[in-house]
């Protein structure tokens, strides 16, 4: 059985070249070349290869045989990934992060979020990254157990030894229910009232929120680890619950939830941060990261007259 042998990454080189430029000549002129090195190096991969790649008579541009068509697929994979390769480990050398863990509070808007990381990866092509969508104090905790490098995290970050900060914008929180719940259908909410109603309440397990309550009114509470699954129950009736504004804005809109105005429970402003542990600055791409969300975090303006949550 006859075994291939392994081609050079020149001689894959040549091979695309020529298929590209559409000609010995046009090749060997893009590689600065001789025209002869150029039709050597193509009979010395076919030698490697055991198959011809080019038509040999009948035409004057070269014309890949069925052998050459499906060994252009794989050179071209080849070229790509020795390429980048080459990308990353000049990122390396300059600094730059080979990957970067990403650890992101819930209550961020999902279009800012998806703005950022859009611009990332045209930025660095090259670096990996891992993206930790997490409640309340999951995000710092990450952070500080170096599972995050850096983090958008809501104000429990705030004052944790250890922790860098910059400010980068605020989310309005409003009370909300579906139309057909007991406190949707009130044309005029009494204090106290919403104490009668199970309010759904969003948690985490990090050491930050052990023994602590956040906005919770009711002594009737459901506990949610997951804001998307409270926004259902809550479309469904179940109970009435706190939900960032940019995040039930068409629901409003629609009518699928109502805003409650509660006298005594009105809302709340959501304050973010960027962090990272003061012991391990972040690289060139993870600066860049926190650079976008602080900037783009700079034109929130929240509803006034709402104390910080």
């Amino acid at each position: 059985m006859n075994t291939p042998g392994t081609p050079t990454l020149d001689q894959i080189r040549i091979l695309l070249a020529i298929v590209d430029c559409g000609s010995f000549a046009a090749a060997a002129r893009k590689l600065n070349r001789a025209v002869s090195v150029i039709s050597y190096g193509v009979a010395n991969l076919e030698a490697q290869l055991g198959v011809l790649l080019f038509e040999r008579e009948g035409t004057r541009k070269p014309r890949l045989t069925d052998a050459g068509r499906a060994v252009l697929t794989e050179a071209r994979n080849v070229a790509q990934g020795v390429d980048g390769l080459r990308a990353k480990v000049k990122g390396l050398l300059e600094g730059l992060e080979a990957e970067v863990d990403l650890a992101v509070d819930v209550m961020l808007p999902a279009e800012r979020l998806g703005q950022v990381l859009r611009g990332f990866a045209a930025e660095f092509p090259t670096v990996q990254l891992r993206l930790h969508v997490e409640a309340l104090g999951a995000v710092t905790s990450m952070v500080l157990d170096k599972e995050a490098v850096i983090g958008v995290s809501g104000p429990l970050s705030k004052g944790v030894e250890g922790i860098e900060s910059r400010l980068a914008g605020a989310v309005t929180m409003v009370p909300v229910a579906a139309p057909d719940h007991p406190l949707g259908r009130m044309t005029k909410i009494e204090p106290g009232a919403a104490r009668e109603y199970t309010q759904l309440v969003l948690t985490d397990r990090s050491r930050f929120t052990e023994g602590r309550e956040y906005s919770v009114i009711s002594p009737r509470t459901w506990r949610l680890a997951d804001l998307g699954a409270k926004h259902a129950l809550l479309r469904q009736g179940i109970g009435w619950g706190n939900m960032p504004l940019p995040m039930i804005e068409a629901d409003l809109f629609s009518g699928t939830l109502v805003q409650l105005a509660m006298p005594d429970h009105t809302g709340g402003i959501y304050r973010l941060s960027g962090i990272w542990r003061r012991d391990t600055p972040p690289g060139p791409a993870a600066s860049w990261l926190l650079d976008q969300f602080v900037v783009l975090g700079a034109d929130d303006r929240p509803v006034t007259g709402m104390a910080d949550i």
